[in-house]
């Protein structure tokens, strides 16, 4: 069975010969563990079941400021510090309520088909994902700035709209476009959740993020893909609604903010899980024994009948000791002699 097979079984809650998985680090960890294991490519050797393939025409570093990007929309990204990955937001691209007041990004499709094409050659035996980050609540903070946003889903609902509205046309656009070829999954990043509750409370949420996520989720199932979710946090109290728009598969999955059996109980028939090892907790503080034993535990509960896959719930980040990664990637490697 190859790793394709193995992640469609998994969103189908069936099992299969061993629960597909997933690993990514970020950029200051990956550059301790090339030395750690004395391999500049140790990290494609750990057979990952998913590839992800994003578009991000325009994103440029920024002349004379080093560690400063800019993205396709306009927002500049301090990642001079110890973020290298994603950073810090610099500009406000929206001063007002006006969401024409700047240029929406243009998509050019020949240079995004020919780089799905080639994504897809590369890699012929893994579930292949095509991913939107930054999709909608994430992507009108960054314009607005957080706090404005939210006092604008108050005193100007309607600009929020119209504004969700607009980055949602944009997100349906690619969603369209990718569906055409032989990925099999679109998958959206966009952070709702705090360590406790929904950063707008449901029922802001179901205002104006739901509905845009109702229609980006029938787009993709027009395609005939999967639909999956990212969000950091605690989203509980939305999982009836991210079922009823039609997700397939929740990522990322936090065991230090979720009960993850009353989950897989409650909303496991419905609802996929994707990662439940814990970057926070587990990861950077227990032993490596103690990692093995976690991580088995959390793979029986999670994996049973189908419906789980394993993964880190972050990239992987700096301050895990290596020989904990040494770890996490045995038992990933021999599920025969853990599970």
């Amino acid at each position: 069975m190859n790793k394709k097979q193995r992640v469609i079984n998994s969103l189908n809650h069936k099992e299969s010969d061993i629960i597909p998985y997933e690993v990514g680090f970020t950029i200051p960890l990956r550059e301790k563990l090339v030395r750690y294991f004395n391999d500049p490519d140790f990290d494609s050797k750990i057979e990952n079941h998913i590839k992800t393939i994003g578009y991000s025409k325009g994103h440029r570093e920024i002349i004379g400021k080093p560690g400063h990007f800019v993205d396709m929309w306009g927002v500049e990204w301090n990642r001079s510090g110890p973020d290298k990955d994603i950073g810090i937001v610099e500009n406000k691209i929206l001063q007002g309520n006006d969401p024409t007041a700047f240029d929406y990004p243009d998509i050019d499709f020949d240079v995004l088909g020919s780089d799905i094409e080639k994504f897809i050659a590369d890699n012929p035996d893994t579930f292949n994902i095509f991913c939107i980050g930054f999709s909608l609540f994430e992507r009108a903070w960054t314009l607005r700035g957080m706090e404005n946003l939210l006092m604008d889903m108050i005193m100007e609902p309607n600009f929020v709209h119209d504004l969700l509205d607009r980055i949602c046309d944009f997100n349906v656009k690619l969603v369209k476009f990718a569906s055409q070829f032989d990925i099999d999954g679109i998958y959206f990043g966009d952070d709702w959740g705090q360590q406790r509750g929904l950063i707008m409370g449901p029922v802001m949420w179901r205002e104006f993020i739901k509905p845009r996520l109702k229609r980006a989720y029938s787009e993709v199932k027009k395609g005939r893909k999967y639909v999956l979710q990212h969000s950091c946090g605690d989203i509980l109290e939305v999982f009836p609604d991210i079922i009823e728009c039609g997700l397939d598969c929740y990522q990322t999955f936090q065991p230090e903010i979720y009960d993850i059996e009353y989950c897989k109980a409650e909303f496991g028939n419905d609802l996929s899980y994707w990662g439940a090892i814990s970057t926070q907790g587990m990861l950077p503080f227990e032993t490596p024994e103690g990692v093995k034993r976690e991580m088995t535990r959390i793979m029986r509960i999670l994996g049973k009948g189908g419906g789980y896959i394993a993964s880190p719930t972050h990239g992987v980040p700096y301050d895990v000791p290596e020989e904990n990664i040494k770890a996490m990637l045995d038992v990933f490697a021999h599920q025969d002699k853990y599970l």
